[in-house]
Parts: C-alpha cells; sequence; structure tokens
C-alpha cells in the first residue's frame, strides 16, 4: 500500500525560486547592485588568482592557502549569482530539479571547502607566529598540499551528504522555495516525505564543520595572542597583527553572518531575515576578500606594481 501510494504521489520535475524580495519597485536596484556586486567579486578574485600565479615572492605557503581562497570564492559566484540576477528582471525564476540539485551540491561543497581553508589559514598563521624558526620545516609544500586535499575533500564530503539525502525525498505539489537559490532548509519544507535524516545529517556536517573549524580557529589565535602579548618590541606586535587583520575579518564575517542566517526560529519574518543575511556570506564576502587581503597587504601591493610595470613595458 505504501509503495502504491508513492508511485501516485506526483514527482516535480522544476522549481520556482522567489528570490530576494517581492517588491516591484526594489527589483531593478537590485539588479544592478548585484550585478556590480558580481563583477567586482569575479574581477577581484581573478586579478589575486594572477597576481599570485604570475610573481615567484607570492610562492610561500599564506599565498598558497589564499590562492585556494580566491578560486574557491571566483568559482563560488558561479553557482548562484547568475540565476539570482535573472529573478529581478524575470516574471518567474524556473530551475529545474536537475539544476537545483546540482546548484545545492557545489553550494555546499565551496560553502565547506572555504571554512576548512580559512581554518588552514589560521594554522599557518599560529605556525608563522609562534614558531617562526620551524615554519619552512612545518608548513612544507606536502603539508601544504595535504591541508589542502583534505579541506576539498571533506567539502566534497559534505555536499555529497547533503545533496544524497536530498535525493531520496519525495516533493509534491508545491515548488516554490522561498529563497534564491535551492539551500537545504528551504528545500526541506516542501518535502512531503519524512525529513529526519535530512535534518539529521544536516546537523551533524554543520556540526561538525562548525565546531572543528571554530576550536582551530579560536586555538590557532588564543596561541597567537599569548606570543603577541609577551612580544617584548612594538614592531613584532604591529607585523603579527597586520599579518592576522585580513583573516580575522574574513572569518567573522563568514562565520557571523553564516550563523545569523542558519540559526534563527522557524517563522516566516526569520526566512526573510535569513535570506537578508545570507546575502552577505554568499555575495558580500567573495567579493570582500580579495579587497581585504589586497589593501592591507605590502607584499600584494608590490606584487601589482611588478605587473603593472610588465604590462606597460
Amino acid at each position: 500500500m505504501e509503495q502504491m501510494a508513492l508511485e501516485n504521489v506526483s514527482s516535480v520535475t522544476e522549481f520556482i525560486l522567489m528570490g530576494l524580495t517581492d517588491q516591484p519597485e526594489l527589483q531593478l536596484p537590485l539588479f544592478f547592485l548585484f550585478l556590480v556586486n558580481y563583477i567586482v567579486t569575479v574581477m577581484g578574485n581573478l586579478s589575486l588568482l594572477n597576481l599570485i600565479f604570475l610573481n615567484p615572492h607570492l610562492h610561500t605557503p599564506m599565498y598558497f592557502f589564499l590562492f585556494n581562497l580566491s578560486c574557491i570564492d571566483f568559482c563560488y559566484s558561479f553557482v548562484f549569482t547568475p540565476k539570482m540576477l535573472m529573478s529581478f528582471v524575470s516574471e518567474k525564476n524556473i530551475i529545474s530539479f536537475t539544476g537545483c540539485m546540482t546548484q545545492l551540491f557545489f553550494f555546499c561543497l565551496f560553502v565547506n571547502s572555504e571554512s576548512y581553508v580559512l581554518t588552514a589559514m589560521a594554522y599557518d598563521r599560529y605556525v608563522a607566529i609562534c614558531q617562526p624558526l620551524q615554519y619552512t620545516v612545518i608548513m612544507s609544500p606536502r603539508t601544504c598540499s595535504l591541508l589542502m586535499a583534505s579541506s576539498y575533500l571533506m567539502g566534497l564530503a559534505g555536499a555529497m551528504a547533503h545533496t544524497g539525502c536530498m535525493l531520496r525525498l519525495i516533493f509534491c505539489d508545491s515548488n516554490t522555495i522561498n529563497h534564491y537559490m535551492c539551500d537545504i532548509f528551504p528545500l526541506l519544507q516542501l518535502s512531503c516525505s519524512s525529513t529526519y535524516v535530512n535534518e539529521l545529517v544536516s546537523y551533524i556536517v554543520v556540526g561538525t564543520v562548525v565546531i572543528l573549524s571554530s576550536l582551530i580557529i579560536l586555538i590557532s589565535y588564543a596561541l597567537i595572542l599569548f606570543n603577541v602579548i609577551h612580544m617584548s618590541s612594538g614592531k613584532g606586535w604591529s607585523k603579527a597583527m597586520s599579518t592576522c587583520g585580513s583573516h580575522i575579518i574574513t572569518v567573522g564575517l563568514f562565520y557571523g553572518f553564516g550563523l545569523l542566517a542558519y540559526v534563527k526560529p522557524k517563522s516566516a519574518e526569520s526566512v526573510s531575515q535569513g535570506k537578508f543575511f545570507s546575502v552577505f556570506y554568499t555575495l558580500v564576502v567573495p567579493m570582500l576578500n580579495p579587497l581585504s587581503y589586497s589593501l592591507r597587504n605590502k607584499d600584494i601591493k608590490l606584487a601589482l606594481k611588478k605587473t603593472w610595470k610588465r604590462i606597460t613595458s
């Protein structure tokens, strides 16, 4: 009987994305605002990738991690921003079931991978400041490669777990997603089958990412702070803070707005708030990362000058 009932359920072949807002007067201004955001994000991260790749003096562990962070942000911007821009200028923003699951997979992949890359960057700063004499030995090319491979593999495992569990769900008549992208919890609200396994997997995967990353980042910066306090020279303090400042800003924005978007009570008002806060960690943070690391970094500025001289000469 249960099997016959499931066979009679009409399966959804496409979803309708409601977008960021349903107010007509805001559609065009938001389109141009996020178009500028998209262009700055793509150009900023692409420029940073080229600078690090073309300048040998930036081929160090710190910039290796920054290269991977920019690579993730660059790819990340292509996952949902074009579809979001379409929602501002089209009457119905339709996405196929396959397209929705693909978007969900890459969204989870890049978000999880970025969390682990930021964690690796915190560990790198700890070794550089607290164990400078052993830095080149500890942060060898092999270690850096293993850290990045682990970050991508754990991100991939999380994305496969989320998407695999989503594919097992049954979606009935309702196919309107109250979001500008195919996110986990808005999709779970549309399912007419049990979502217990999905919610359990989500809490395990997200909990592992947040707890593990937060713990390593907090321990790394606690040890850095302890080491910096005992530095006799003000120059050492200034140098330590300048190398960590951009990373602290990135971590604060990424995790801060991520928690605001998801850790909230379930209500109609909280859904709108979740969409608002998710804009920051999905659209604003990838745009600010290259600007933050470029404007505050002497090595990047020097690389920019050298590259500009090569182009003009």
